[in-house]
């Protein structure tokens, strides 16, 4: 099975989680397509590349991930971008404190999430297919965090 983001960060694997693993081969490379799909999509709107994958290392940190931070963290080339990574900066200094704020709410208090969170974005000018991007990235890292930890923990009870 080749190297995923996700496989990369499962860590030590015992040979039954492995094995597992191999028989669900499909849902990994499925997990990495929705990965690619999410954070280098053809069409990016708004939001870069660097920026996407800035996003998903700030949320990656506010989780407690670093080393999956870190990864993503590693594909943002423009350094003006890097600091958004870091969820105690408010985005400001790039222009992007609206998103940040927007990304870390749906991120870490889902359930507080409104109607006039959405209303925000759209008066600072955020159209709603940006809007929209903005939650494929978030629903993706709350999928492969969730996913994440499960692996992890299976690996643990194995081990």
């Amino acid at each position: 099975m080749s190297q995923t983001t996700l496989l990369h960060h499962i860590g030590a694997t015992p040979p039954e989680i492995a094995a597992a693993l191999e028989h669900r081969a499909n849902i990994i490379a499925m997990t990495q397509s929705a990965e690619d799909a999410v954070l280098i999509p053809r069409e990016t709107g708004a939001w870069s590349h660097d920026l996407r994958h800035a996003l998903a290392a700030r949320i990656a940190r506010l989780h407690g991930l670093g080393d999956l931070s870190e990864t993503y963290g590693a594909r943002v080339n423009d350094p003006a971008l890097a600091p958004v990574t870091d969820p105690s900066k408010d985005g400001a200094a790039q222009g992007l404190a609206h998103v940040c704020a927007f990304m870390d709410k749906v991120a870490a208090r889902t359930r507080d999430v409104t109607a006039g969170d959405i209303k925000g974005l759209q008066d600072a000018g955020v159209v709603d297919a940006d809007i929209v991007r903005l939650c494929e990235i978030a629903a993706f890292l709350a999928y492969q965090l969730r996913t994440l930890a499960g692996l992890r923990l299976m690996s643990e009870v194995w081990t």
